[in-house]
């Protein structure tokens, strides 16, 4: 009983919207169009408006992802782009300097009238306590020891035995066992010129309360070594005082960076016996 109720409760709403429709189809609206067709053209409209502002989001984001994609590419070639320039102008900054070296050392060598013969460091001495270098330049290019070596900004050291065919050890001035004779620029004050432990790593001795040193004072080789040619830069005073003995304590700053050292230049006259006649008094 009940089934048979629902089944026609159905069939009247089919019939009633059926009614409903084929009417609209006859109506007319104000502007001609039948009600049917305003209707349906109203609900469609409505599905392609949606439909098309769903397919130009999707559209948008597509293009959006792609853009992002393609700026990427593009920025992480800029970054090796960048990275490969900074690499070259490094390079290029290295090159120059090494040229301004070498220029240097060249004009050192054609100021002189002494023997010289270039060499290149290829290797240092990390211990601290014997502070050494290695050069390209051995017996068979004429280098022998107890040679002095020099570059732009000053005395370097001396060659220590044995010597290789083609390398040579030098010995730094720094090294807490090196020694020259050195003189002030101004004043002449006559010393020895030592290696410490310290900043600066220099230390003259043996000159006397008397003598009239100042800070800022150029230090030179005097040549009673033997070793070192007279007249070569050692360094400059840093600080001066008055020694509770005969002698200032007087310190000296290097003109030779020697931690930066690449090129250098050694003196190819074989060392004679210290002088005494010369040495200070």
């Amino acid at each position: 009983m009940l089934d048979i109720r629902k089944r026609t409760g159905y069939i009247f709403l089919a019939v009633m919207i059926a009614q409903v429709i084929l009417v609209s189809a006859q109506v007319q609206t104000r502007s001609g169009t039948r009600a049917l067709q305003a209707v349906t053209f109203g609900v469609f409209s409505r599905i392609e408006i949606g439909t098309a502002s769903a397919v130009d989001k999707v559209r948008n984001v597509w293009g959006s992802y792609v853009g992002l994609r393609g700026a990427r590419a593009e920025n992480e070639y800029l970054k090796q782009r960048v990275a490969a320039l900074e690499v070259q102008l490094k390079m290029e900054h290295a090159q120059a300097a090494r040229s301004e070296r070498l220029q240097a050392l060249l004009d050192l060598k054609s100021q002189s009238t002494i023997p010289m013969l270039a060499a290149e460091v290829i290797a240092g001495n990390p211990d601290t306590v014997m502070r050494t270098m290695t050069i390209n330049r051995g017996s068979d290019d004429g280098v022998t020891a107890d040679m002095a070596v020099i570059a732009p900004g000053g005395v370097v050291g001396r060659v220590i035995g044995p010597v290789a065919p083609h390398a040579a050890r030098v010995q730094l001035l720094i090294d807490r066992t090196a020694a020259a004779g050195a003189v002030t620029e101004r004043a002449r004050a006559g010393g020895m010129v030592v290696g410490i432990e310290g900043d600066p790593p220099l230390r003259m001795d043996l000159v006397s309360n008397l003598a009239d040193v100042k800070t800022g004072d150029a230090v030179v080789a005097s040549g009673v070594d033997g070793i070192f040619p007279k007249g070569y830069f050692i360094g400059q005073v840093e600080r001066v005082q008055r020694g509770s003995g005969l002698y200032q304590t007087i310190t000296v700053r290097p003109g030779v960076s020697f931690s930066s050292l690449e090129d250098v230049l050694v003196v190819l006259t074989p060392p004679r016996p210290a002088t005494r006649d010369e040495a200070p008094k």
